[in-house]
């Protein structure tokens, strides 16, 4: 059985209930099983759950620019593990600044789609800033379900 703490943040919104939901689990053992993982991104159901580890001083994991992070960082949907989420992203620095004290910036997390960082800026009320990768666009195959729905063909299908 696993006692862990969730927040649910709603991103992109001052506004309780606005903006878009997402879950944080902070974990202070590391990362439990993937389908464990999976199965509290389902109870919480919302689109993604943000599950964040503190990096050890002695990591020796293989992570490229393994100096240059702060937390591993991973994103779980209902249904899978996703390589890059947004707004769970700037959930999980939200949460660790305001509920769990993290004071420097930027937040360096290291992610399935490399480094990712978080600044934030206290002035206006309070900015997040996040810095992501840019990824090109490449072909891709368009789902039967999209396919049948549409009464024309793309006339390319591209995914980033």
């Amino acid at each position: 059985m696993y006692d862990l703490p969730i927040f649910q943040v709603d991103a992109f919104t001052n506004a309780t209930f606005g903006g878009n939901p997402a879950c944080v689990v902070p974990l202070e053992e590391g990362f439990a099983d993937d389908d464990v993982l999976l199965k509290i991104a389902q109870e919480n159901h919302v689109a993604e759950t943000a599950f964040f580890v503190r990096r050890s001083q002695g990591d020796d994991d293989d992570d490229e620019n393994d100096e240059d992070f702060d937390y591993h960082l991973r994103w779980f949907t209902p249904e899978f593990e996703m390589d890059l989420c947004g707004h769970a992203t700037l959930a999980a620095a939200h949460v660790l600044r305001a509920h769990l004290g993290h004071g420097s910036f930027p937040i360096r997390f290291q992610t399935a789609s490399g480094p990712l960082a978080v600044d934030y800026q206290q002035d206006g009320g309070g900015w997040y800033h996040l810095d992501f990768p840019s990824r090109r666009p490449q072909p891709a195959e368009l789902p039967d379900i999209i396919s049948q729905a549409l009464s024309h063909g793309p006339r390319i299908v591209l995914k980033a």
